[in-house]
């Protein structure tokens, strides 16, 4: 059903006109106590042997929404509600930014892929703080994403990830620092260990001395040589960071028509993704939490990404071809793949065909 509207209705407006439209829609669901409920109890991944552990924070399920969607914390209970295991917000920086000039936002139906400029459109640190705040009517475990604000110069980029985070990390149940989107210039200088280390200690520091220390998590881009995603796996080890997150869009054309600019997420960034995990894995072995980002369509991908060392997988522009149950489906079809393979426990397949 959702497919036909998809193709008969929805392809026929701008994205980001439809995206606006269905934000609005979820904020309506998140502030209608009963019916969120009820969506809730429906949807929400409720079956035991799905539920896995990562930085000390206990998951419903190993499945959650990529940053990138709700992009000011105002769909967080609406996307728990739909059946996501943990969403995660933004990006969000320190000041507010209208992003960059539309259009923005590209379908490629063939591919089954998103090409995005966005560049962090956002309210603001403070905006998101507030809503962030407020009393939540179910459960929702919320990631918070920050990157750096578009006009802030590099050098000053420690101060403004470290003004995001004072204000954001008390409210998350985990923090990302974004050095990888293609969005906003010289933001993917930052992954150079050299740039990294500071940045990522300051950040720490802030994560370290929230009431409950908020674990602190770095995402990176697909487009890193594979020595560049070892030196941040061992900087990540060294600084003790919770986790990585891997990957976020890449500005490779591979395997696709548009020469549109920005960052290309969806079905072609499939196997890169995989492959980092791959390499990530076999670099910090359990060392560090994965978050597998990336291509990610069905069971079948979120299974894959589990063997391959993934303790969480996530994803977003499926769901544009997908529907509103997406989340829902595949947590139902994880579990009745566990059933059928007779595991109890979802840590008994993580990292199985790791090398």
């Amino acid at each position: 059903m959702y497919r036909f509207v998809f193709t008969q209705v929805l392809s026929r407006f701008d994205p980001e006109d439809v995206h606006h439209l269905t934000i609005n829609a979820l904020r309506l669901l998140s502030v209608t106590p009963v019916v969120k409920r009820l969506v809730h109890r429906r949807l929400a991944p409720r079956d035991p042997a799905l539920r896995v552990q990562a930085f000390g924070v206990h998951f419903p399920g190993p499945f959650g929404l990529a940053a990138g969607f709700d992009k000011d914390a105002g769909c967080v209970e609406a996307m728990s509600a739909l059946g996501f295991s943990h969403v995660e917000v933004g990006t969000i920086t320190a000041h507010a930014q209208p992003g960059n000039a539309r259009p923005r936002l590209f379908r490629l139906p063939r591919e089954r892929a998103i090409i995005n400029r966005m560049g962090f459109n956002n309210a603001g640190a403070s905006a998101a703080a507030r809503v962030l705040g407020r009393a939540r009517g179910v459960p929702a475990i919320v990631g918070v994403n920050i990157g750096k604000t578009k006009v802030v110069p590099e050098s000053e980029a420690v101060h403004d990830y470290v003004a995001s985070a004072k204000q954001l990390a008390p409210l998350a149940d985990y923090l990302v620092v974004n050095v990888s989107s293609p969005n906003t210039p010289g933001l993917r200088d930052l992954q150079a260990v050299e740039l990294l280390r500071p940045l990522l200690r300051a950040v720490k520091e802030v994560a370290d001395s929230t009431p409950k220390r908020t674990p602190l998590l770095v995402k990176i881009a697909p487009d890193l040589a594979d020595a560049d995603v070892d030196a941040v796996a061992d900087l990540a080890l060294e600084l003790g960071l919770d986790g990585i997150i891997a990957t976020n869009t890449t500005i490779s054309r591979e395997g696709v028509s548009s020469t549109e600019t920005g960052g290309l997420s969806g079905r072609p960034l499939k196997a890169r993704s995989l492959e980092v995990l791959r390499r990530l894995r076999g670099r910090v072995g359990d060392g560090l939490v994965l978050v597998s980002v990336g291509g990610v369509e069905d069971v079948d991908d979120v299974w894959e990404r589990l063997l391959a060392g993934a303790t969480l997988v996530q994803g977003y522009s499926a769901m544009i071809y997908e529907g509103p149950l997406w989340a829902h489906r595949i947590h139902r079809e994880l579990a009745r793949r566990l059933r059928r393979h007779r595991v109890s426990d979802l840590r008994e397949i993580i990292g199985r065909t790791a090398t």
